[in-house]
Order: C-alpha cells, then structure tokens, then sequence
C-alpha cells in the first residue's frame, strides 16, 4: 500500500517549462560562412545558435574591434615619451658634469648651446601634442560614439 501513495522517481532532468522545438537549417557559401565566422568572433558569444537568434530578433551584441593602428601609435607615443623621459634625466646630469667639470665661462657657453637644442625639444614636444589631440578627435572619438 505504500508504494501507491509514492510517486516514482524517474531521475535525470527535469523538464524544461518551454523547450526549443523547432529546427531551421540553412547552407552558406564558403564567403559568407567565413563573414559569418568574422562576426561571431567578434560577438564574443559562445554559441552559435544563441549569436544567430540575438541575429534575428535584434537583440543586442556585443562586438570589439580592435585597431591595429590605434594600437601601434599609443605604443609608439609611449616608447616616445620614455625616450624624451631619459633625455630629461641626461640633461640634468650633463648639467651637473658641466658646472664640475668646467670653468664657470666655458660651462656657461656650453649651456647656452644645451639651451638653445632644450627650446628646439619644446617646439617639437608640443607639435607631438597636438598631433596627439588631432588623432584622438578625428579616430578615437569617432570609434567610441558608434
């Protein structure tokens, strides 16, 4: 008697409130499984399925793109900007060496020219920076605002 009032355990999953029951197949060309390929890639999904219905029901996807160029100038402005750091650190040593090992006539002749070579450095540091600013409005503003 006891065995009827129980209900049997069947094990495994429970079922799902509303399972995935239509299947739709569809074939691609070799150009545009590999455009297909590129944009799920760049989804950062982890499933293809799920990538094609966010796909048709417009859903939003999430996609990274990365600039190669972009990349390659913030590297370069950055070695840049360490270089111009160590020039500024030798300056400041050469000075010293200057006043330590020179007459006060002859250093200051020598410092003049060290000065005229440090106003020709600020030119071109500020061209670097408006250089700097241009890129960044006309590439890096507009790839943030799409």
């Amino acid at each position: 008697m006891e065995n009827k009032n129980r209900k049997q355990n069947k094990g495994g999953r429970k079922p799902k409130v509303n399972p995935k029951m239509n299947r739709y197949v569809f074939r691609l060309t070799d150009e545009e499984n590999a455009k297909f390929l590129a944009l799920f890639d760049q989804s950062g999904v982890d499933n293809k399925a799920r990538f094609i219905v966010s796909l048709l029901f417009g859903k939003e996807i999430k996609s990274v793109k990365i600039d190669k160029g972009t990349v390659d100038f913030y590297m370069r402005l950055t070695s840049f900007h360490s270089q111009f750091r160590s020039v500024g650190v030798n300056y400041n040593q050469i000075v010293k060496l200057l006043y330590s090992n020179f007459s006060e006539k002859k250093a200051s002749a020598y410092l003049y020219k060290l000065e005229k070579q440090t106003a020709e450095m600020v030119v071109l540091c500020q061209k670097i920076i408006t250089l700097t600013e241009e890129f960044e409005k006309r590439h890096l503003k507009k790839e943030q605002s799409q």
